[in-house]
């Protein structure tokens, strides 16, 4: 599950770097977000679903329960990927569990499933890049810097291989290879 906003307005923002890793992983299999479930906009493959929800960032867990009930999978089968802003710019965290660390997407998908045993895979888009004054909404809702894009567009590619590795080895092995 990549957590971000839909439309045009929250295209290439911090706030929709989940929307970009899923995009990648699509991307490497040739899959297509080509229809809606469950509020959300999906590309799947034997073995595999991608989603993007589409409820807004702090409304995830209406699309992703949804998503669980209707596929009738197990919150050990997700795995959600979303912008951190207590992580450096191009930092990746994967963890197997635990709080939402004041991640409203990410509490809402936890109180929907009303578990906080979900993988999820943070992604860094530092708090230190933040204009002096600026208000945190604001900030995650920019784009990149020009300076700072490249080192984003490498933390997607990085992070969808730490994707890739949940999926091939669970989310120990992919701990181990990818967090740092």
């Amino acid at each position: 599950m990549g957590l971000g906003n839909p439309g045009p307005d929250y295209e290439g923002t911090r706030h929709n770097v989940g929307f970009r890793v899923v995009e990648e992983l699509a991307a490497r299999r040739s899959l297509r977000f080509s229809k809606q479930v469950c509020r959300a906009l999906v590309a799947e493959a034997p073995g595999l679903l991608l989603a993007e929800p589409l409820t807004y960032m702090n409304r995830s867990g209406h699309a992703v329960r949804c998503l669980v009930d209707h596929r009738d999978l197990a919150s050990d089968d997700l795995l959600v990927v979303y912008d951190e802003i207590h992580l450096p710019l191009g930092r990746l965290r994967l963890r197997p569990k635990g709080s939402p660390a004041g991640h409203r997407g990410l509490e809402s998908i936890l109180e929907a499933l009303q578990t906080d045993e979900v993988a999820r895979l943070r992604l860094g888009v530092g708090a230190e890049a933040m204009p002096r004054g600026e208000e945190l909404p604001e900030f995650v809702l920019s784009p990149f810097g020009a300076e700072e894009r490249p080192v984003a567009e490498e933390m997607i590619r990085r992070a969808a291989d730490a994707c890739e590795a949940w999926l091939e080895g669970g989310v120990e092995a992919a701990m181990q290879k990818h967090n740092g």
